[in-house]
C-alpha cells in the first residue's frame, strides 16, 4: 500500500505524513504538459493559484484521481466506499506566487460527518524556497472548524484565514516531484509566497466515503458551485448519491 504503517501512524498522530514517489518520470511530463496548457488557456489576468475542479473537464485528471495510485491511498485514510469529491491545481508562478493564509480544509466543505482529507500531489518540487506548505502539527486533535476570517480582498489565494497563531511549531512539507503527502481536513496549514525562480505546482485531491452528506445549498466564500457538484464513484458501494453527471 502506498502509505506505510508509520507514515499512517504520523498522519494519525500529527494530523499530516509525507509518502512516497507516485509518478514516475513520464506521468509527470503528461500532467506538466497539460497543466501547462491549463494555464496558457486562463482568461487575461486570471491567475494559477487555486484552480477548481479540472477533472470535470480533463479526462487526464479525472483518470488520475480514479486511478489506483490515489484511490489506494484514500482507501487507507477512510474505508473501501469513496467517492471523489474535489480537486484543485494550485501552481504559484515563480517571483511572485500567492501565499495561502493559515486556515483548515475543513471550513471550506459543507459535509456531515466531516470525513475527507487532502492528498497533496508534488507535480513540481515544493520546497520552502518556493513556498512549500506549513503545517502546524497535532492541531487536528480537537475535531473543530475554527472561526475564520473571510477577506476577499486579501490578495492572497483564499479568501478564509486564521488569525492570531502562533507558528513557532510550525513545519515545512518539503516534496519532491512526484511524490505526495496527506494533512487531514482539521489541520491549521499555509503556505508563504513563492520568491523564488521556480514554479511550485501541485495538484490537491479529496475524497470522501459515499455515505457521507453533502449541503448542496451552502453559499461559499470562495464561490465555489456547491449545487453543481459533480461526484464520481471512486471505489466500492455508491450510496445514495448521484453519479449520473460522470463523464
Amino acid at each position: 500500500m502506498p502509505l506505510t504503517d508509520a507514515q499512517l501512524g504520523h498522519y494519525r498522530q500529527h494530523g499530516y505524513a509525507v509518502g512516497d514517489r507516485l509518478l514516475d518520470d513520464g506521468e509527470l511530463s503528461r500532467i506538466r504538459g497539460h497543466i501547462d496548457d491549463l494555464i496558457g488557456s486562463l482568461p487575461a489576468g486570471q491567475r494559477p493559484e487555486n484552480m477548481p475542479a479540472k477533472h470535470y473537464d480533463c479526462d487526464w485528471m479525472r483518470e488520475l484521481c480514479l486511478g489506483d495510485k490515489l484511490v489506494n491511498v484514500a482507501e487507507q485514510v477512510l474505508g473501501p466506499d469513496l467517492a471523489l469529491f474535489a480537486t484543485y491545481i494550485i501552481s504559484k508562478c515563480p517571483d511572485d506566487g500567492l501565499a495561502v493564509d493559515w486556515h483548515q480544509d475543513a471550513a471550506f466543505f459543507p459535509i456531515e460527518p466531516m470525513k475527507t482529507f487532502t492528498i497533496w500531489l508534488a507535480v513540481d518540487d515544493s520546497d520552502v524556497a518556493n513556498g512549500c506548505m506549513q503545517v502546524l502539527p497535532g492541531t487536528h486533535r480537537q475535531r473543530r472548524v475554527l472561526a475564520h476570517k473571510v477577506d476577499q480582498s486579501s490578495g492572497t489565494t483564499l479568501p478564509l484565514s486564521l488569525e492570531g497563531i502562533d507558528l513557532d511549531s510550525a513545519r515545512p512539507v518539503e516534496l519532491k516531484a512526484g511524490s505526495f503527502s496527506v494533512h487531514d481536513v482539521f489541520l491549521l496549514h499555509g503556505s508563504n509566497p513563492n520568491r523564488s525562480n521556480r514554479r511550485r505546482c501541485g495538484i490537491t485531491v479529496k475524497y470522501i466515503p459515499t455515505d457521507v452528506r453533502i449541503d448542496r445549498s451552502w453559499i461559499s466564500p470562495t464561490g465555489f458551485d456547491w449545487q453543481g457538484l459533480r461526484l464520481y464513484l471512486a471505489r466500492g458501494r455508491g450510496g445514495e448519491h448521484d453519479y449520473s453527471n460522470e463523464a
